[in-house]
């Protein structure tokens, strides 16, 4: 049965969270297959473009200049560093390329325009280009777009009840009015959640049901499970198991058939046994590489053997993904 986008309401979805996780896998899985080639997975790299010194006071971020953490800071990178990063990333396979940059917001001026000539040289090679930046104005938007932006990634990290308690220097609807701002510039809206702030089901149900409510459906939803860093607020949080990261996923994959579910944050933490379980659970994204921004991540290598062992292959940049109008209903 299909039901069309944005009809979700918070009860129903309440209730496909709380399936039984072999029952919500097996839905997922159907969902999955019905939308994706199951043995295709779309790799990406992300890299931190500048580094550390952020006004905001995540409490999970090592890059907030409110905690002490020992991270050292960067400023911007040259264009010309970061496209012979690129190039590295598409040598080793990946399709999309995501610039981070530790700001609050996008600010006019030398650096903006600096990105701005990052997207279009990285566009160039033929990677999708993905940033995260911080807030964005309608005007900073569509320059982005104009410059060859496919994707922009702006979390809203977990639900609007609980978020107050992880950030103190931005609103939740300063985050959705960004995602407005990126969608209506006709820019892939790349946004998800993390896992393991110390929120309840409920914060992650609402978080969900804030995400099946947008205008449009995120292209890309990414499943983060904290990654504790000593010196922020959130550095004693015990890790979430591979069962919550599970049906997170799965719930995700069957409200967004379409969308790339991404494996996030916290994959270093998973054995071969427990990504294969997210894989079958919807899971078709993943980032690539040794570290993702400032944390640790599973190296090239690693990422090879398993993708030879399940029999995955890297998707193919620019495949078309048509905009989900409808989402499967749970039986």
């Amino acid at each position: 049965m299909e039901m069309e986008y944005r009809s979700w309401t918070r009860q129903q979805l309440a209730q496909l969270y709380h399936t039984p996780l072999l029952e919500l896998m097996h839905q997922a899985a159907e969902v999955h297959r019905r939308h994706h080639d199951p043995c295709q997975i779309q790799v990406c790299t992300l890299l931190s473009i500048k580094t550390g010194g952020c006004p905001e006071d995540c409490g999970y971020c090592s890059q907030s200049a409110h905690h002490e953490t020992g991270l050292q800071r960067q400023q911007l990178l040259e264009t010309g560093a970061v496209v012979e990063a690129a190039q590295q990333a598409k040598e080793a396979g990946s399709t999309r390329f995501c610039m981070g940059a530790a700001w609050r917001q996008v600010r006019e001026g030398e650096e903006f325009d600096q990105v701005l000539e990052m997207v279009r040289q990285v566009s160039a090679l033929g990677l999708e280009v993905c940033c995260t930046l911080g807030m964005l104005s309608q005007a900073q938007a569509l320059r982005l777009k104009e410059a060859g932006l496919y994707a922009y990634n702006h979390n809203l990290d977990t639900g609007p009840q609980y978020y107050k308690q992880v950030v103190s220097t931005r609103t939740y609807q300063d985050r959705l009015q960004t995602l407005a701002h990126v969608a209506q510039a006709g820019i892939s809206v790349c946004c998800g959640g993390i896992l393991g702030l110390g929120e309840s089901e409920d914060d992650r149900i609402d978080l969900l049901h804030t995400l099946a409510s947008l205008p449009a459906p995120p292209e890309s939803v990414p499943v983060n499970a904290l990654v504790p860093i000593a010196g922020t607020p959130l550095g004693q949080q015990a890790r979430v198991s591979v069962w919550e990261v599970v049906r997170m996923i799965a719930a995700a994959r069957i409200l967004f058939p379409r969308a790339m579910v991404r494996l996030s944050a916290g994959r270093d933490q998973l054995s071969d046994e427990a990504q294969t379980l997210c894989f079958l659970a919807g899971a078709n994204s993943i980032f690539s590489g040794d570290k993702l921004l400032t944390t640790p991540h599973p190296g090239l290598a690693k990422d090879a053997e398993l993708f030879s062992l399940l029999g995955l292959e890297p998707r193919a940049p620019y495949e078309e993904i048509s905009a989900s109008t409808t989402s499967a209903m749970p039986r």
